[in-house]
Protein backbone atom coordinates (compact mmCIF):
# COMPACT_ATOMS: atom_id res chain seq x y z
CA UNK A 1 0.00 0.00 0.00
CA UNK A 2 1.46 3.26 -1.44
CA UNK A 3 1.51 6.35 1.13
CA UNK A 4 -0.58 8.24 -0.73
CA UNK A 5 -3.27 5.44 -0.70
CA UNK A 6 -2.69 5.37 3.22
CA UNK A 7 -3.15 9.60 2.62
CA UNK A 8 -6.55 8.85 1.14
CA UNK A 9 -7.72 5.97 3.38
CA UNK A 10 -7.04 8.07 6.47
CA UNK A 11 -8.98 10.52 4.71
CA UNK A 12 -11.82 8.19 3.95
CA UNK A 13 -12.16 6.70 7.32
CA UNK A 14 -11.48 9.61 9.93
CA UNK A 15 -12.04 12.71 7.25
CA UNK A 16 -8.75 14.25 8.13
CA UNK A 17 -5.73 14.82 5.91
CA UNK A 18 -2.41 13.83 6.73
CA UNK A 19 1.32 14.36 5.29
CA UNK A 20 3.05 11.53 4.45
CA UNK A 21 5.74 11.88 7.11
CA UNK A 22 3.02 11.12 9.33
CA UNK A 23 3.49 7.32 8.69
CA UNK A 24 4.88 4.80 10.05
CA UNK A 25 5.02 0.86 8.63
CA UNK A 26 6.50 -1.96 10.09
CA UNK A 27 6.72 -5.51 8.47
CA UNK A 28 7.70 -9.37 9.62
CA UNK A 29 7.91 -11.97 7.54
CA UNK A 30 7.82 -15.91 7.60
CA UNK A 31 6.19 -16.07 10.39
CA UNK A 32 5.12 -19.97 11.23
CA UNK A 33 1.87 -19.93 12.78
CA UNK A 34 -2.01 -20.16 10.79
CA UNK A 35 -2.87 -17.60 8.18
CA UNK A 36 -6.53 -18.04 8.67
CA UNK A 37 -6.00 -16.78 12.73
CA UNK A 38 -3.83 -13.61 11.26
CA UNK A 39 -6.21 -12.18 9.58
CA UNK A 40 -8.53 -12.92 11.90
CA UNK A 41 -6.47 -10.88 14.52
CA UNK A 42 -5.23 -8.08 12.10
CA UNK A 43 -9.13 -7.35 11.09
CA UNK A 44 -9.32 -6.86 14.88
CA UNK A 45 -6.97 -4.43 15.58
CA UNK A 46 -7.14 -2.63 12.53
CA UNK A 47 -7.99 0.99 13.94
CA UNK A 48 -7.09 1.03 17.04
CA UNK A 49 -4.22 2.37 18.76
CA UNK A 50 -1.01 0.85 19.12
CA UNK A 51 -1.28 0.63 22.95
CA UNK A 52 -4.95 -0.16 22.95
CA UNK A 53 -4.09 -3.45 20.19
CA UNK A 54 -0.40 -4.23 22.63
CA UNK A 55 -3.00 -4.38 25.63
CA UNK A 56 -5.44 -6.74 24.52
CA UNK A 57 -3.15 -8.99 22.31
CA UNK A 58 -1.02 -9.18 25.65
CA UNK A 59 -4.57 -10.23 27.35
CA UNK A 60 -4.96 -12.65 24.40
CA UNK A 61 -1.66 -14.10 25.21
CA UNK A 62 -2.33 -14.97 28.89
CA UNK A 63 -5.22 -16.00 28.04
CA UNK A 64 -7.84 -13.17 29.71
CA UNK A 65 -9.37 -12.10 26.23
CA UNK A 66 -10.52 -13.95 23.14
CA UNK A 67 -10.10 -12.42 19.29
CA UNK A 68 -13.26 -12.35 17.13
CA UNK A 69 -13.60 -15.01 14.82
CA UNK A 70 -16.04 -13.74 12.01
CA UNK A 71 -14.98 -15.22 8.83
CA UNK A 72 -13.25 -18.34 9.28
CA UNK A 73 -16.24 -19.96 11.64
CA UNK A 74 -17.17 -23.22 9.49
CA UNK A 75 -16.91 -26.12 12.24
CA UNK A 76 -15.59 -23.99 15.30
CA UNK A 77 -17.26 -24.06 18.13
CA UNK A 78 -19.47 -21.10 19.86
CA UNK A 79 -19.05 -20.60 22.90
CA UNK A 80 -21.77 -19.17 25.58
CA UNK A 81 -20.35 -15.76 25.71
CA UNK A 82 -20.61 -12.61 28.23
CA UNK A 83 -19.73 -10.42 25.22
CA UNK A 84 -22.41 -10.23 22.64
CA UNK A 85 -22.47 -10.23 18.88
CA UNK A 86 -19.72 -12.91 18.04
CA UNK A 87 -20.40 -16.66 19.58
CA UNK A 88 -17.28 -17.58 17.81
CA UNK A 89 -13.82 -16.59 19.69
CA UNK A 90 -10.60 -17.81 19.88
CA UNK A 91 -7.07 -17.45 22.42
CA UNK A 92 -4.51 -17.46 19.21
CA UNK A 93 -1.33 -17.30 21.36
CA UNK A 94 0.96 -17.55 18.87
CA UNK A 95 -0.67 -15.29 16.21
CA UNK A 96 -0.83 -12.56 18.93
CA UNK A 97 2.38 -12.80 20.35
CA UNK A 98 3.75 -12.29 16.72
CA UNK A 99 1.31 -9.42 16.16
CA UNK A 100 2.92 -8.15 19.15
CA UNK A 101 6.40 -8.76 18.30
CA UNK A 102 5.59 -6.73 14.73
CA UNK A 103 3.52 -3.70 16.75
CA UNK A 104 6.70 -3.18 18.80
CA UNK A 105 8.40 -2.78 15.71
CA UNK A 106 5.76 -0.30 14.32
CA UNK A 107 6.20 1.70 17.82
CA UNK A 108 9.90 1.76 17.46
CA UNK A 109 9.70 3.34 14.08
CA UNK A 110 7.03 6.01 14.78
CA UNK A 111 9.44 6.91 17.08
CA UNK A 112 12.54 6.91 14.95
CA UNK A 113 10.01 9.28 12.51
CA UNK A 114 9.19 11.42 15.31
CA UNK A 115 5.80 11.02 15.99
CA UNK A 116 3.44 10.71 18.61
CA UNK A 117 3.41 7.27 19.59
CA UNK A 118 0.32 7.29 21.66
CA UNK A 119 -1.61 9.32 18.87
CA UNK A 120 -0.24 6.30 16.12
CA UNK A 121 -3.22 4.65 14.62
CA UNK A 122 -2.89 1.30 12.72
CA UNK A 123 -4.96 1.98 9.46
CA UNK A 124 -3.72 -0.93 8.03
CA UNK A 125 -3.32 -4.57 9.06
CA UNK A 126 -2.41 -7.37 6.27
CA UNK A 127 -1.59 -11.01 6.50
CA UNK A 128 0.04 -12.64 3.53
CA UNK A 129 0.67 -16.03 2.79
CA UNK A 130 4.57 -16.42 2.53
CA UNK A 131 6.50 -19.60 1.75
CA UNK A 132 5.64 -23.31 2.35
CA UNK A 133 8.04 -25.36 4.12
CA UNK A 134 8.10 -28.58 2.56
CA UNK A 135 8.30 -31.54 4.56
CA UNK A 136 7.78 -35.19 4.28
CA UNK A 137 6.51 -37.95 6.49
CA UNK A 138 7.71 -41.34 5.67
CA UNK A 139 4.61 -43.97 5.75
CA UNK A 140 5.05 -47.72 5.22
CA UNK A 141 6.10 -49.40 1.84
CA UNK A 142 7.51 -46.74 0.27
CA UNK A 143 5.28 -44.30 0.36
CA UNK A 144 5.03 -40.76 2.12
CA UNK A 145 2.70 -38.33 3.04
CA UNK A 146 3.14 -34.78 2.63
CA UNK A 147 3.31 -32.54 6.21
CA UNK A 148 3.50 -29.08 4.98
CA UNK A 149 3.91 -25.70 6.69
CA UNK A 150 2.55 -22.66 5.95
CA UNK A 151 4.04 -19.43 6.65
CA UNK A 152 2.53 -15.83 7.14
CA UNK A 153 3.99 -12.28 6.40
CA UNK A 154 2.46 -9.91 8.50
CA UNK A 155 2.21 -6.34 7.61
CA UNK A 156 0.86 -3.64 9.91
CA UNK A 157 1.03 0.69 8.63
CA UNK A 158 0.50 3.21 11.19
CA UNK A 159 -0.67 6.86 11.21
CA UNK A 160 -0.26 9.83 13.53
CA UNK A 161 -3.99 11.52 13.93
CA UNK A 162 -5.24 14.42 15.60
CA UNK A 163 -6.36 13.58 19.25
CA UNK A 164 -10.30 14.38 18.49
CA UNK A 165 -10.21 11.54 16.18
CA UNK A 166 -8.37 9.32 18.07
CA UNK A 167 -10.53 5.47 18.72
CA UNK A 168 -11.36 6.60 22.41
CA UNK A 169 -11.80 3.09 23.77
CA UNK A 170 -11.47 0.06 22.68
CA UNK A 171 -14.35 -1.69 20.14
CA UNK A 172 -15.33 -4.58 22.28
CA UNK A 173 -15.96 -4.77 26.04
CA UNK A 174 -15.28 -8.18 26.79
CA UNK A 175 -16.42 -8.51 30.80
CA UNK A 176 -19.51 -6.60 32.03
Amino acid sequence: MSNEEVVELVLRRFGVRIAEDQIARAYGNEFRMSWKKAVEVGRFIKFMTIKQAQSWLQDTVNLKRPIPIRRFTKKQAHHATPWGGWPVAKWPVKVAYNYLRVLQNLENNARFNGLDVERVVIVHAAAHKGIQIRNYMPRAFGRSTPWFEQTVNIELIGAELPKEVLPKRLKLQVFK
